[in-house]
Order: C-alpha cells, then structure tokens, then sequence
C-alpha cells in the first residue's frame, strides 16, 4: 500500500515561512516521496519552487532565500490520479494578475473524468494529469468574487476526498471535504497560523495544536486574523488506514495518539489470536506499536528480530538483477542469534497484494526461526481504495482472491490471525461511524467507479483538443 500526501500551510509575517514549510514537509515525508514544493506569497507575488524527489534533496539555502514573503504552502506527493512527472508535481500555482492561487491537495476526486469533461467543453485546458488542477479551475471558473465562496462553490461540486491548503497574494485558505477522509489540522505559531495534514508537522517546528479542521470547513488566515466558514456534514469517513499505517505514530488524529491507537491493536490481536510462542516481532516501522502491544497482551517478549534499513527510502535508480533477486534483504535484515530455533509472532499492520509477507516469512525461516505465527492490525482487505490511497486493483488483493486458510498457506505462515472489526474499532477507541472501512466492507460512502484508473485525466488530456483557458 502506498502512501497519500502531505500539506502544509503557514500565515506568518515576520517568519522565514519558507524555513518553516521546509521543516514542516520534512516531518510529512512518510506521506509523499515522489515530489515536493514550496509557494509563497509576499503580499504582491507568489513564488515557487517544485521538483521530483525528496524534500532534502530538493531544497537548498540558495533557494529557500528566494522563497521570500510571509504566505507559504508546501505539499509531498505520491501520486493517485495522475502519472509521476515533474510537470504534476505540487503545489500549482494558477491563473493570472489578482485572479491567481496556489494550491496543494491530499486526496481523491471520484467524479474528476466527468468535470474534466464539462470543463475542457467550457473552454479550459488542462496542462496536468491531476484532479489538483480540477480543483484549481473549478475555484478559478466560478463567477464570485469573493474567495470564500468562490472555493466552496468547488467544494460543493467536488465528490471525494480533499484536504487543501491555498494560497492568494494576501491570504492562506484551508479546506476539508463534508466526509473528512483525509486529516487536517490547524496550529498556532508566533505570529501566525500553520496548517498541516499531521500534528506531528506542528511539533516539528514549534508550533502548538488548536484543533482539527472540521469536515467541510473553509479557514481563511490573513492579516485580519482567522475565519472559520463551516458546512454542516451530514456523516463522517475518515480513512480507518491513517490509525493503521499512513499517519505517524506521534501523531494526533480525533484526540487519539495514533502510538496508543496501534499499541492497542495489538492488544486486541493477542486477544483475538493467542499463541504459544517464544517472542514477538513488529515489522518495522510501521507495526512497531503493534507488536508491543501483543506482546504486552500475550505475556511473551517483545523482540527486534529485523532490522530496516531506515535510509533507502525511495529511489529512481533501478536495482540490477542480482540486487533485485534479494528482494525484501534491500529492506530487511534478520538477527540470526535472536531468531534461530525461537517461535516466532510476527505482527505487521496490513498484507495488500501478499507479495512482501512471504520473503519476510522466508528471511526469518532461514534465520532459524522454528515456527512463524503471522497477525495482522486490519482485517481481510477485500476491495480498493479510491479516497487518496493508492492501493491495488480489486483483482491485485489477496484477501479477495483467497480464503485466509489459503492466505496461511500462501504466505507460509504456521498460523494467521486477522484483527475483527470491532477489534479494530476498538482499539481505535472512537466511534464506528466515524470512519470509512471500504476497503474492508465495500461499502463506500459516496458512489465510485469500481475500476478508475489513475492515469484517466491524462489519457483524456491527450484525446481532446486543446482550447485557450479563459483564466490561464
């Protein structure tokens, strides 16, 4: 499963709100690793600078310093709807003269093919494969002329997900689509505001947690302070996913330490799924909690089993075949003198296509482990994702192809344990009604196309004519 994205925003004057935008998407670098990019706005001009790759190797002092004003948003991508090109990378910044905002999205627009479609008849091209520009030229294509209700007027239009930061000269907006699938939070920081998708964002530069945005609220920050436009929502789903694996641990979502939520998990798996065994293993990182949290509710020790290598990260350079025939080693490694002759539990947040879980089994068989038990935080995933996680094809998940006996078998494991639904819930410790569980349930809280492909706007956008924009 691969990530979302990452958005940042910050109304600062006085700040080096570059620095700070920085930092910021730095501590959101799990979200996103494809691109990455800073705008600001000085009150005259927006600015910007965006590239393919990490935020590290994207940004220097020299560019940071020319990143000037007191506005500025920052987004990290993986991709959802659209291909990895330099030319989708974000923030965009559109439009012209006192007409022109930058934008930064985390999430998914389901209904983006059909207004592609009336916007390119009414006119407007499309220089990007992504649903972001959609938003962009919805906002853009309104005729208010006020900025509020020019950006609910989009919100209004838009089905999906969509947590966004915007930028106009003069002012930073912050969105929320009514469901709330994708996080968002607001913090202080002196002399201003910040926006991020985590808390973790906020504690990485300072800044103190004020609240969530609320689904289908508009925040406006400028010089006369914050403004808060609500829209009753009529029900919430927020992705189940961000408790599990997307946001991290040392995040707060809902009021819930997400470290706590996942410790919990494990809790409730040892419930669920006891086993004589010698110790227990999280997969690093992202199960980590987890597997603390069974061995807590198991009695049996916790150890580190496997080691990760926390610096690959991702990379655009192929490894060649050797490299490649060692699979998940490029990744993992075994601790042979903890492993060899012990039964082991191992827990790990999810198994998607099932094509990582058997080389893990298999690295710590060959180790020496005498027996691997496998448990894991989510239940069965049956169906995919259409709300800002790339996922899989509904043909891609294991658990929709195979029984879990099947699933055991596949993967090599001795034993396997699925955490329930209410289990999950549980732990999570807040209401079920809260959240999206689609990918578990298939039942989705707005009507979606049950095979959208990711790359459908930039297959449109190379089948139409191209017609002058009557705002870019």
């Amino acid at each position: 499963m691969h990530e979302s994205c990452g958005v940042f925003g910050v109304f600062a004057p006085g700040q080096d709100v570059a620095r700070l935008t920085f930092f910021a998407l730095f501590a959101l670098q799990h979200r996103g690793q494809e691109s990455s990019g800073i705008s600001t706005s000085d009150g005259q001009e927006l600015n910007l600078h965006s590239q393919m790759g990490l935020v590290s190797h994207i940004f220097t002092e020299d560019i940071l310093k020319k990143l000037d004003g007191h506005i500025a948003i920052g987004h990290n991508r993986y991709s959802t709807t659209g291909s990895s090109q330099q030319i989708n990378a974000q923030p965009f910044v559109m439009g012209q003269g006192d007409n022109v905002i930058a934008i930064a999205h985390n999430g998914n627009i389901v209904n983006s093919e059909a207004l592609n479609t009336e916007l390119t008849s009414q006119g407007y091209t499309f220089k990007t494969s992504t649903d972001t520009e959609i938003i962009s030229q919805l906002i853009l294509s309104s005729i208010e002329t006020d900025w509020v209700k020019r950006i609910r007027y989009a919100m209004n239009r838009l089905k999906g997900a969509f947590s966004c930061t915007l930028m106009t000269k003069d002012t930073l907006f912050a969105m929320r689509d009514s469901l709330g699938v994708r996080p968002l939070c607001l913090g202080k920081i002196q002399g201003g505001y910040v926006v991020a998708s985590e808390s973790c964002a906020l504690d990485h530069i300072g800044a103190d947690f004020v609240r969530e945005i609320e689904p289908g609220e508009i925040v406006a920050i400028n010089g006369n302070g914050i403004t808060s436009f609500k829209q009753q929502s009529s029900r919430r789903a927020l992705c189940i996913f961000e408790f599990i694996y997307f946001a991290r641990p040392d995040s707060l979502i809902d009021g819930r330490l997400l470290y706590s939520a996942r410790q919990a998990m494990g809790v409730e798996l040892a419930k669920e799924y006891p086993v004589d065994a010698d110790l227990v293993i999280g997969v690093p990182d992202s199960a980590t909690a987890a597997g603390i949290g069974y061995a807590v509710g198991s009695g049996i020790p916790p150890a580190e089993g496997l080691i990760k290598n926390r610096y690959m990260g991702r990379t655009f350079i192929q490894p060649d075949q050797r490299l490649r025939d060692l699979g998940v080693k490029l990744k993992f490694n075994p601790l042979k003198s903890v492993l060899e002759g012990k039964r082991v539990v191992l827990v790990d947040d999810s198994i998607v296509r099932g094509t990582t879980t058997p080389q893990v089994i298999r690295l710590l068989r060959k180790a020496g482990a005498k027996e691997v038990h496998m448990r894991v935080c989510a239940p069965p995933i049956t169906n995919p994702c259409f709300f800002g996680v790339d996922m899989a094809t509904r043909s891609e998940l294991i658990a929709a192809r195979m029984s879990i006996p099947e699933i055991q078998k596949y993967i090599g494991a001795d034993s396997l344990g699925y955490l329930s639904l209410p289990g999950l819930i549980n732990a999570v410790g807040l209401p079920e009604k809260n959240f999206c569980l689609a990918c578990f349930t298939g039942e989705y809280a707005l009507p979606v196309q049950l095979e959208m492909d990711k790359f459908a706007l930039g297959n449109q956008r190379h089948n139409c004519c191209q017609m002058p924009s009557p705002e870019s």
